[in-house]
């Protein structure tokens, strides 16, 4: 399959993963917290945020338009030890984890 293809899916299986865990918020929060310049925004929004509200966005960008996706990357350790507590986290990390192997594969 296309990875492109195969990253958009995921994309739509993460979303709907995180609204079928309450994980999903209707609003955005502030233009500062969404600035933060730490990785995964770790100063400013939870996990479930940064993947709303960053991570999704970026990537669905990256996806439509064919730019390079990150090759050197991973979020399923993050999400493991930031989401561990949380509703859903389980089906979230799955998720995350075929990210992971999608961006890492050749």
């Amino acid at each position: 399959m296309d990875k492109y293809l195969h990253c958009q899916q995921l994309l739509g299986k993460l979303q709907q993963t995180m609204q079928q865990h309450q994980q999903w918020d209707a609003c955005s929060p502030s233009a500062q917290a969404l600035a933060s310049i730490e990785p995964f925004a770790i100063d400013t929004l939870s996990c479930s945020q940064w993947l709303q509200w960053i991570f999704i966005p970026k990537m669905t960008l990256l996806v439509s338009q064919h730019l390079p996706l990150p090759s050197q990357f991973e979020i399923a350790p993050y999400v493991e030890e930031a989401m561990k507590n949380e509703q859903g986290y389980e089906a979230i990390l799955a998720v995350c984890h075929e990210f992971d192997h999608l961006l890492k594969a050749k």
